[in-house]
């Protein structure tokens, strides 16, 4: 049994000691190359300055981040007013809300991550681009009949969110939304349920089964919605096939799949709560999280999917890297646990800020702040996997600098933190959610990390 790094693991839980070619084989999408981009301020401002007589200002900083598709969501608006030099790595394993039916009829990866993302970074400084962000940001009724209903009249380009788009996107839009229905319609087998879907994800999907490839479809709805250019949105794992995340428990219980890790449900549909008081406890801590096939059950089906190239790339040249708040070992350890990950970030001496989070959540329940360390530290060293593949760096290796929300309710033991060689802690303010409790303030957050950047 490998060693961890606070002791043995029946005691603790696992602790210490795109760029795609497009072809396009059809006419009708052809206009997609000579579609002018949505341009916003900012672009015109650097395209502005860069005839300018004047030496260029220094480039922003760059930053990676590791994250779900949820809680650093809400300081991507702050973010762009420091640097739009950033590489937000997603993980492609949800198997919840309507990615899940997506799934279970088309199969792929799952892409409602990454097209959260995507949405958050998408351009706002003119009236069609705020006309595409609400189309592709838009979830159809709960009550299925109704959202078929209204699904039809989306596809047909009879529904008003149409209204404000140019023919250029409009048609670009809804070609690949009426691709997306012929793939459902070819499954004659399968019946799609369209409560609670969303725009962006049949986008999305139809997107990528046209291309068969998952990084030319972030390409086109990067291009359609407007992300700035230097923002880069990348699937760890590049792939057109599905994949399941799976979890051992210190007990050696199996749990397979995000959802019956993260949040598990009886199926109803309605807004996703993932604090340790609304879902039951899990019988024992989480050991470790890993990939399993998609027809597997258990750890003998595991499999190793390789990092998405660009995201190791991108890890050697940033100047910051980011472990951000969400839920630990689903939305942040998919991303750490692939091989070439640990030795690429080990290998720099930059920051590399874990941003803890204010409260417990089912997978975390119990923690303190040296726990979260701990699960970062066995993940990318492949703690609890295959012997041959484990790493043996150190937490300072992975985490120098850890921010701490003010009144968060995980306890950080300083001197322990200390020990460990991470010493630079930094109190950041929060605001109260009404839906999450305590949460970073955006503004707060993002000057912590440039303040860091500066020293």
């Amino acid at each position: 049994m490998a060693e961890t790094w606070l002791g043995p693991a029946s005691r603790t839980p696992s602790f210490f000691h795109v760029t795609t070619p497009l072809h396009f084989p059809s006419p009708r999408f052809r206009f997609l190359l000579s579609m002018p981009p949505v341009v916003s301020s900012s672009d015109q401002q650097r395209a502005s300055c860069a005839k300018s007589p004047n030496p260029p200002s220094p480039s922003p900083p760059s930053l990676l981040v590791f994250s779900g598709g949820t809680a650093f969501n809400g300081v991507i608006e702050e973010l762009k007013k420091f640097t739009t030099h950033v590489t937000h790595v997603l993980p492609v394993s949800d198997d919840g809300g309507s990615t899940a039916e997506i799934v279970r009829v088309l199969g792929g990866p799952a892409v409602g991550d990454i097209r959260s993302r995507c949405l958050r970074l998408s351009d706002e400084s003119t009236a069609e681009a705020v006309a595409v962000r609400t189309l592709l940001g838009y979830r159809l009724p709960t009550d299925p009949q109704l959202a078929k209903s209204e699904w039809y009249e989306i596809v047909e380009g009879e529904h008003t969110l149409w209204t404000g788009l140019s023919k250029p996107y409009r048609e670009t839009i809804r070609a690949f939304l009426t691709y997306f229905q012929d793939q459902i319609l070819r499954r004659q087998d399968e019946t799609f349920c369209f409560s609670n879907g969303s725009i962006g994800n049949f986008f999305f999907a139809g997107a990528r089964i046209f291309f068969l490839s998952l990084d030319a479809a972030i390409f086109l709805f990067s291009r359609v919605s407007g992300i700035p250019a230097q923002s880069l949105v990348l699937p760890v794992i590049s792939t057109n096939d599905r994949l399941t995340l799976g979890c051992e428990l210190l007990d050696g219980s199996i749990i397979r799949g995000q959802n019956a890790i993260s949040h598990p449900s009886s199926g109803a549909l309605g807004p996703v709560k993932k604090d340790a008081s609304a879902n039951p406890a899990l019988p024992s801590r989480i050991k470790r999280i890993f990939y399993i096939s998609s027809e597997g059950s258990n750890s003998l089906h595991e499999v190793f999917p390789s990092p998405h190239p660009t995201v190791l790339e991108r890890l050697k040249e940033v100047d910051c890297i980011v472990y951000a708040m969400g839920s630990l070992f689903t939305s942040i350890c998919p991303s750490l646990v692939l091989k070439g990950v640990g030795e690429a970030i080990a290998s720099r001496s930059c920051p590399k800020v874990l941003l803890l989070n204010s409260s417990h959540d089912r997978e975390t329940a119990g923690f303190t702040a040296i726990s979260f360390v701990a699960a970062i530290t066995d993940a990318l060293n492949r703690t609890h996997g295959d012997a041959h593949n484990c790493l043996q760096n150190s937490p300072k290796s992975y985490v120098n600098t850890l921010f701490v929300p003010r009144d968060g309710q995980v306890p950080v033991e300083a001197e322990r933190l200390a020990d460990l060689g991470i010493t630079e802690l930094v109190v950041v303010d929060s605001v109260h959610d009404s839906k999450v409790g305590q949460i970073y303030d955006p503004k707060s957050l993002i000057q912590a990390l440039a303040d860091l950047l500066r020293k």
